[in-house]
């Protein structure tokens, strides 16, 4: 599990790099101007002032990276696990907006997507949807080091999905 949580920041930080570089090359094409949603989203859950009309670059930098990382632990941990791969990470993908919209809209700051211009929806999903697949090559890479998960070694035993293959012994199914 250590493996996993340090794997996960490495993951979750080299991630939201390369999201953020996709965001700034997509503003200079399309002239959006920075969210500072993330930044009002962690002031409403950590009770840090807000002063509207302010532009809390910091606190916005430290939620976007922030949640980017700590979620990156997640996907390691479903990488160890042996949830490697394209399919792997677009279903974290669904994970990262997911997390987004709990906390925007618990928080009051964010709206439900589907009220959204579909243009920023778009923008939005594309994002994250960046952010997931880097995300999930680096925590693939580094869990790859220590071999097979458990689930892949469960699926080498006997290709396909199958109803009369139970679980693999205790030993196996950890690499032991």
């Amino acid at each position: 599990m250590k493996r996993a949580l340090w794997q996960g920041l490495l993951a979750g930080a080299a991630g939201v790099v390369v999201m953020t570089l996709g965001e700034k090359a997509e503003q200079r094409l399309t002239g959006r101007p920075d969210s500072h949603v993330p930044a009002r989203t962690l002031e409403r859950v950590t009770g840090l002032p807000e002063r509207p009309g302010r532009r809390p670059v910091a606190v916005n930098w430290a939620m976007h990276y922030g949640q980017g990382a700590l979620l990156g632990v997640l996907r390691s941990v479903m990488a160890h696990a042996g949830l490697r791969g394209p399919w792997s990470s677009a279903k974290f993908a669904v994970v990262r907006l997911t997390n987004d919209q709990i906390l925007e809209n618990a928080t009051g700051v964010g709206a439900p997507p589907q009220t959204w211009p579909r243009k920023e929806l778009i923008v939005d999903l594309l994002h994250k949807t960046v952010y997931a697949f880097a995300t999930g090559a680096v925590a693939d890479a580094l869990a790859a080091r220590s071999g097979p998960g458990p689930g892949q070694r469960h699926a080498a035993a006997r290709p396909g999905r199958h109803t009369d293959v139970g679980p693999l012994p205790r030993s196996e199914a950890h690499g032991r």
